[in-house]
């Protein structure tokens, strides 16, 4: 007998666009012989399941049920697509949690930890397991000093939102005058912000899953953007960006880099599949802490799905093997 495996995706962020596509991927490899999958959107104005008919069921929050043609369905599993809130930042997990409904991430507690980057970078730097770039945290609501935040960072800096995904609101400054206005672009999209010095070097990245007991690791990916940095153009615009796979650098390196984010993926108690970010320092060849990211992107072209490839893997057989893992 099939499972039901309701597939959501959508959100409330600026994100919503890229889940959406990371859902087309995910339900084409889901193995349609094991599982039924039900695809829900999510929104602010309600959650939704379109039936082969065309017509828009609602989603009964009060069990995460779907009723369709008189028939009342219950999820085996959640297969959470969404990138950003509140399918990264723990808000789905718990409610999942409460529900008692098994689901395909991170718990709630490491989804809001790692989705809000300045406190993960606190975190992840007393672990001493890796380095972490010197950074200032603020508030829009609290008061902030550019010239104070410039006498304890070095320029460039980054400034980001703390909460949010695909590099939507990020900039890099390079004088004075430019860190002002780069905060306000960073607080349109979150009430925090993150600024932190900005490390030269290569830009590694790695996917990994726990299975049965055992961490599986992906090939280590290179990030080569054509752009300054990898922004939401450079991430999501065909060429502007190569991403090489498995990444050119030595067994060494290699090594450094899944040790490491294998003691992160167990220390932050990461389930399911998460991508941890590096940056090798030009010059130094100290690895620098970028992110770990719970929900990667799974479109076609996406960093994960390449790894898999890469790795002689399938997709069907890697998201059933996440799903299977959840259901235990």
């Amino acid at each position: 007998m099939k499972k039901n495996i309701a597939l959501v995706a959508g959100g409330y962020s600026g994100e919503y666009v890229i889940s959406v596509q990371s859902a087309v991927t995910i339900e084409k490899n889901l193995d349609s012989s094991k599982y039924a999958i039900y695809k829900i959107i999510i929104t602010r104005e309600g959650w939704h399941y379109t039936a082969a008919d065309g017509s828009i069921l609602d989603i009964d929050k009060n069990d995460f049920s779907l009723t369709v043609s008189g028939n009342k369905i219950k999820f085996d599993a959640v297969f959470i697509g969404i990138h950003g809130t509140p399918g990264e930042d723990g808000r789905l997990q718990g409610y999942f949690e409460m529900l008692g409904i098994p689901y395909t991430s991170c718990g709630m507690v490491t989804s809001a930890l790692t989705f809000n980057k300045s406190f993960c970078n606190k975190v992840v730097a007393a672990l001493n397991v890796v380095n972490v770039s010197k950074s200032e945290h603020i508030f829009r609501d609290q008061p902030y000093d550019t010239t104070a935040i410039l006498q304890q960072l070095r320029l460039p800096v980054f400034v980001k939102p703390a909460e949010g995904g695909s590099s939507i609101g990020m900039s890099k400054v390079k004088t004075a005058e430019e860190l002002q206005p780069a905060i306000e672009k960073a607080f349109k999209e979150d009430s925090q912000v993150l600024i932190e010095e900005f490390i030269k070097g290569r830009e590694l990245t790695i996917g990994m899953y726990r299975a049965n007991g055992t961490l599986t690791q992906l090939p280590i990916t290179e990030i080569v953007s054509s752009k300054e940095f990898f922004d939401y153009e450079a991430k999501y615009t065909p060429g502007i960006t190569n991403e090489i796979t498995p990444a050119p650098i030595s067994e060494e390196l290699a090594n450094l880099i899944r040790k490491t984010a294998a003691a992160l993926y167990d220390k932050l108690n990461c389930k399911g599949i998460a991508r941890a970010d590096f940056i090798c320092e030009e010059g130094t060849g100290k690895l620098f802490f970028l992110e770990i990211n719970t929900m990667p992107g799974q479109s076609e072209n996406s960093l994960v799905p390449q790894q898999v490839r890469a790795a002689g893997k399938t997709l069907q057989e890697f998201y059933g093997t996440l799903l299977e893992e959840c259901m235990k």
